[in-house]
């Protein structure tokens, strides 16, 4: 089955030479699917690529001022920009073609060029860039639904846990306590469901670029202790030890004065309250016996971080463990793990991606019957 050209495909030809680009107009202006654009430098091109994408570029690389490996980086770099391949157009060694294909470059062919090499090469990346966009489109569609359907279920889970609510509370009579202990059970099964579907929403939200952070400077020790007192019952409820500590950068313990004035941070509060609670929920629901601590210390030595110092916030735990292939895969999207326990595998991958969004990381050491850590490192905020 032959490729169908799509119609009005965009081509923007770049090269400092009049007569090279007169002639791969004509070549390609004979393909009546072609639209192309002439430029005759490199910041004219990327200039007219950022206000007008074209769907396929035609790049000279040796220009005056910004040559064609430069301007091939800069498109590349752009993340506001789609997908568009780069055919590099040179004369040169391969030497010259691997700086371009590193550069990002999707191709490239050789001075003085073969006709129907020429025109095979266009075909094939506008397929390329046809079969990508289609991907990209239907990504775009699935993620859509899963944003509707999520929105779509939380009304009505909230309205049923309501009504059941009432029923529970004798509005609409009384009921023997055999269907209130059913009602109950309803209820904590729609809860869960909710909120599943909350962070599902969250989620996408989040992969989809739709959330924007809403970021101020802040001590996360008030932060942590807040989580800490809010799940803190479910621990005693397990008989499991709970506590929080802090450090300083010497690794010496701080007073909670000391700890209040400490570990400043510029993020979105509520959204690293979210990734906090996530953490310290599951370790709580993982643990059996023994104890979990929230230990908070300053890392002066920060690595792949913006800053040279770090508020780390370590969530130990005397649980079972996760094998080591598991912690792998543990941030993965819906990747469940074998632990009967286990829930969505949403929340791992949300705090994850809140830990990148803040410009963080977070990492994950465990030995099976040791326990787990999950550490989440954050740039120390300037407090100038």
């Amino acid at each position: 089955m032959s490729f169908v050209l799509p119609d009005n495909v965009k081509i923007l030809a770049v090269d400092d030479v009049p007569d090279n680009l007169f002639i791969l107009e004509s070549l390609l202006n004979d393909v009546p699917e072609y639209n192309v654009s002439c430029v005759e430098d490199g910041k004219t091109a990327i200039d007219q690529v950022i206000e007008n994408p074209p769907d396929l570029i035609l790049l000279d690389v040796m220009m005056p001022g910004i040559d064609g490996y430069e301007v091939t980086r800069r498109i590349r770099s752009n993340k506001l920009l789609p997908y568009i391949p780069i055919l590099l157009v040179t004369a040169h060694d391969h030497s010259s073609l691997t700086e371009g294909l590193d550069s990002g470059a999707d191709d490239f062919i050789r001075k003085p060029f073969d006709i129907d090499e020429l025109m095979a090469r266009v075909r094939s990346l506008i397929r390329l860039k046809r079969s990508l966009d289609e991907q990209r489109e239907m990504i775009r569609q699935r993620d859509d639904f899963v944003a509707r359907l999520t929105h779509d279920l939380r009304t009505p889970l909230v309205a049923a846990n309501r009504m059941l609510s009432l029923c529970i509370e004798g509005t609409f009579g009384t009921d023997p306590d055999s269907i209130n202990e059913a009602l109950s059970s309803i209820i904590t099964n729609n809860q869960n469901l909710l909120k599943m579907t909350n962070t599902l929403l969250q989620v996408y939200r989040h992969e989809a670029g739709h959330k924007k952070l809403v970021c101020s400077a802040f001590s996360v020790y008030g932060l942590a202790s807040e989580v800490v007192k809010e799940l803190k019952p479910l621990a005693d409820e397990k008989q499991i030890d709970l506590s929080i500590e802090t450090f300083s950068a010497a690794g010496e313990a701080l007073s909670d004065v000391e700890a209040a004035r400490s570990y400043w941070i510029e993020g979105d509060r509520i959204e690293l309250r979210r990734l906090l609670t996530n953490l310290l929920g599951n370790a709580i629901k993982f643990t059996d016996t023994g104890s979990i601590s929230v230990q908070l210390s300053i890392n002066p030595d920060a690595e792949q971080l913006p800053s040279s110092e770090a508020i780390e916030i370590a969530i130990k735990d005397t649980g079972p463990g996760i094998e080591e292939e598991a912690q792998k895969r543990i941030f993965e999207w819906f990747y469940q793990g074998s632990h009967m326990k286990a829930g969505s595998g949403l929340g791992l991958h949300l705090s994850k991606r809140i830990a990148e969004m803040h410009r963080g990381t977070l990492t994950l050491e465990s030995a099976v019957g040791k326990g787990s850590t999950f550490t989440l490192a954050l740039p120390v905020a300037s407090r100038d």
